[in-house]
């Protein structure tokens, strides 16, 4: 088992945060790393993710929703051929800092067979955590696209 966990403060309220989340359709405008969402945005729903971890090809992943709660979390698990391959729960939590802040904690657990002989591209996974939290930060401080963000 490997976890992998980011998190990041947010200047703004956990609403504005969740509308830019799951505004699927506008992933590709901002978001480096998953870069499209398809599906319904409901418990049992199987989606369609196109992710691309820094320095390594893309790939389509089809998880099945495990939670959807407005403005706090969503979460899906998703795997690699069969179950016990390469598995991976991943996590997208709101917690309300009080002010209209939030802090963004972006989290997977990754299990299977696999997994101990994936460090590079675990190590990528983390990597495009990093550029989407700030992302997402980005966003929600009122910037159309990451490249109109000012480097802090």
């Amino acid at each position: 088992m490997k976890e992998i966990r980011s998190e990041i403060e947010i200047p703004a309220p956990p609403e504005e945060v969740w509308e830019i989340l799951t505004d699927f359709p506008s992933y590709p405008a901002w978001n480096p790393f998953i870069r499209s969402i398809r599906g319904e945005l409901r418990v049992g729903s199987r989606l369609e993710v196109f992710i691309q971890p820094p320095g390594r090809r893309g790939m389509m992943i089809r998880p099945t929703v495990l939670e959807v709660e407005a403005n706090r979390a969503l979460r899906w698990t998703g795997r690699l051929l069969m179950p016990g391959i390469f598995d991976g729960e991943h996590r997208f939590a709101l917690v309300p800092q009080g002010s209209g802040r939030i802090r963004f904690i972006q989290s997977e657990i990754f299990t299977g067979l696999l997994v101990p002989f994936t460090p590079g591209l675990l190590r990528n996974t983390e990597e495009g955590f990093l550029e989407m939290n700030r992302a997402l930060r980005a966003r929600a401080e009122g910037f159309s696209n990451t490249y109109d963000y000012p480097i802090r």
